[in-house]
C-alpha cells in the first residue's frame, strides 16, 4: 500500500505540475490547485487525515456575497483525499468551508463512511451545529460525493435536519441505492448467509445495496424536503454509483446534470468527480446560480483529471 501511496504521490505531483493551471475559461483560482484524484491521495500520504486547503477556518465569518457556509461530505475515504480540488477554490471564492470525516470504523480516520448511515447523519448533523455556531450562520450549503450525498437525507428527514440546509448539491450519490456495476448481483448469495444480515446493518455503503429495505427509510425524494435546493451531478462513466440514473432526483427542487451532456469529452469515473473541473465548475455554479460562468471542455481522463485545457487545443 505505501508503494501504491509513493507511486500517487509523485504521478499526482507530475498531474499538477501539468494539469494545474486553470482548465475552465474563465476560472479565478489559486495557481496550485490541482485537478486529480491522484492529488487527494499525495495529500493523504504527506499529512493524513489533515484537512485540505482552505477549510476548517472556525474565525471565518461568511459575507452578504456568500451568506451560507459550505459543508464538503465525502464519500467512501476522507475529507483529505476527496477535496483538495473544491476547498481551496471555495475558499479562494470567499466561503467559509468546512470538512470533517464521519462514519469511520476499523481504519480510523483513513476511511470513513463505513458507519451506519444513521450513525454517520448523527455525526454530519452534530457537525452543522458546530458550523452554524461558529459562524452565526442560519444555513449551510452542502457538496457531498457518494455516500456524502446520501447520507444527509436521514439527516433531513430523522434528525430535523432540512431547515439547517439551503442547497444540497450531490456528486455520484447513490440515492436510490447502486448495482456496483454488477456487483451487487453477485454478491447476493453472500448477503443469504445466516448472520449477513447483522453485518450489513452494520455497514453503511452495504445499506445502499437496491434490494436494501433501509432505502424506505432513507426516503431520498426532493419533493419530500420542499425548502432544499437540490442539485445532483452524475457521470455516465460511473463504476460505483451505477446505474448512473441512480444518482438522481425528481421534483420541482431539483436539478440533474450529466457531465458528458456539458462536455462530451469528460470522461471522468466515481472517484475523479470531486476534482474534475466540468464538476468542479458545475458545483461552483450551483453555489451561485447569479453569477453563473460558461464552461470551456477539456478533454477530462478517468483518475488522472485533464489532458487538455480545452477540447480540441
Amino acid at each position: 500500500m505505501r508503494t501504491l501511496l509513493r507511486f500517487a504521490a509523485s504521478t499526482a505531483t507530475a498531474a499538477v505540475c501539468l494539469l494545474g493551471a486553470a482548465p475552465v475559461a474563465g476560472a479565478q483560482e489559486p495557481a496550485s490547485v490541482p485537478y486529480s484524484y491522484l492529488a487527494g491521495l499525495a495529500a493523504q500520504l504527506a499529512a493524513p487525515g489533515a484537512p485540505p486547503p482552505g477549510a476548517d477556518d472556525w474565525t471565518c465569518h461568511p459575507g452578504a456575497a456568500h451568506p451560507n457556509p459550505v459543508v464538503l461530505l465525502h464519500g467512501l475515504g476522507n475529507e483529505t483525499v476527496s477535496w483538495q480540488t473544491l476547498s481551496p477554490l471555495l475558499a479562494a471564492a470567499g466561503y467559509c468551508v468546512y470538512t470533517t470525516t464521519y462514519g469511520t470504523g476499523a481504519f480510523g480516520p483513513a476511511l470513513g463512511a463505513v458507519a451506519p448511515v444513521p450513525e454517520s447523519a448523527r455525526q454530519i448533523g452534530a457537525f452543522i451545529d458546530r458550523v452554524l455556531a461558529a459562524t452565526g450562520a442560519a444555513k449551510v450549503d452542502v457538496v457531498g460525493h457518494s455516500m456524502g450525498g446520501a447520507v444527509p437525507f436521514y439527516y433531513f428527514h430523522h434528525l430535523g435536519g432540512a431547515g439547517k440546509v439551503a442547497r444540497h448539491i450531490g456528486l455520484g450519490a447513490p440515492y436510490h441505492g447502486s448495482t456496483l456495476s454488477g456487483a451487487d448481483t453477485a454478491a447476493k448469495p453472500l448477503r443469504d448467509l445466516p448472520g449477513t444480515a447483522d453485518a450489513i446493518a452494520d455497514c453503511g455503503p452495504c445499506q445502499m445495496s437496491p434490494d436494501s429495505p433501509f432505502l424506505r427509510e432513507l426516503k431520498a425524494d426532493a419533493r419530500l424536503v420542499p425548502d432544499v435546493q437540490f442539485v445532483s451531478i452524475v457521470s455516465r462513466y460511473d463504476e460505483i454509483a451505477t446505474p448512473y440514473t441512480t444518482g438522481m432526483l425528481d421534483g420541482p427542487n431539483a436539478r440533474n446534470i450529466v457531465l458528458q451532456d456539458v462536455c462530451a469529452t469528460d470522461y471522468s469515473e466515481h472517484y475523479g468527480l470531486t476534482s474534475d473541473p466540468v464538476a468542479v465548475h458545475e458545483v461552483l455554479d450551483a453555489l451561485d446560480p447569479e453569477h453563473a460562468r460558461s464552461v470551456e471542455c477539456p478533454v477530462v481522463a478517468p483518475i488522472v483529471g485533464p489532458l487538455t485545457s480545452a477540447a480540441g487545443s
